[in-house]
């Protein structure tokens, strides 16, 4: 168990780990939200004592910055190549092609500015507990939308995503890491908490079915930005509920 752990959270993060293979990540990818958990006591953490002293756009920027490097910006970059797909005009080979290629189109810029400035605004609308409890909840969502989409989905094409997708379709993995992350969010979250995951699963859901008529299936690219947008969602919620 310790050694999922450790592979997940070096997985997902920049703390470094010797057991980071890939076969032992997508074999332990139901403890997604374990990892995500750490993040948001981290940055929760942080927030909560910035929150406290500093004024509230200057604590969305920095938490904004804090969650991008404590995740290697990987995410950040899947959310670029997966809008730079779906904004692609053509057939599914062209999509992929766009989503595949290195370099960053307008699409992507523009989702990324738009994400950035989201996440801004949605972190300075809260502070001190209710800042700590929003971060921590909308990771354990973020992971958790990544387990459901390798459990329902197939990948588009054998790459970094075919592991992970092979590896999850046992039902009692799914059932693990809903518990991990839905049960304290509801618990603690109360009747904001049950919109936010409402809305995890069911943007969860959509992103798949978009990315499945888009590309043919789902990719790393697809685990990124949903990541990305349901903590964003999550945190809009939190933000305005």
């Amino acid at each position: 168990m310790f050694k999922g752990i450790s592979s997940v959270i070096s997985f997902l993060t920049i703390i470094p780990s010797k057991s980071g293979e890939l076969e032992t990540v997508a074999k332990n990818m139901y403890l997604f939200p374990i990892a995500g958990a750490v993040i948001g006591l981290i940055v929760g953490a942080a927030g909560y004592g910035l929150s406290l002293f500093i004024q509230p756009l200057i604590t969305g920027l920095i938490l904004t910055g804090a969650l991008a490097i404590i995740t290697g910006m990987h995410h950040t970059d899947a959310l670029c190549d997966f809008a730079d797909g779906i904004m692609a005009k053509g057939t599914k080979e062209k999509k992929l092609k766009a989503m595949r290629d290195p370099a960053v189109g307008s699409a992507g810029v523009m989702t990324v500015v738009l994400y950035a400035a989201g996440m801004i605004l949605a972190i300075s609308m809260m502070k001190g507990f209710a800042l700590f409890e929003a971060v921590l909840f909308s990771e354990l969502m973020a992971k958790l939308s990544m387990v459901i989409q390798a459990n329902r989905g197939i990948s588009a094409w054998e790459g970094l995503s075919s592991p992970f997708t092979q590896s999850m379709k046992d039902p009692r993995k799914l059932a693990v890491a809903a518990g991990i992350a839905i049960i304290p969010t509801v618990i603690f979250g109360g009747l904001t908490g049950v919109f936010v995951v409402i809305s995890c699963v069911g943007l969860s859901f959509l992103l798949l079915a978009v990315s499945k008529r888009s590309f043919g299936g789902i990719s790393g690219d697809v685990f990124g930005a949903s990541n990305e947008l349901v903590r964003l969602a999550s945190l809009l919620i939190f933000a305005s509920v």
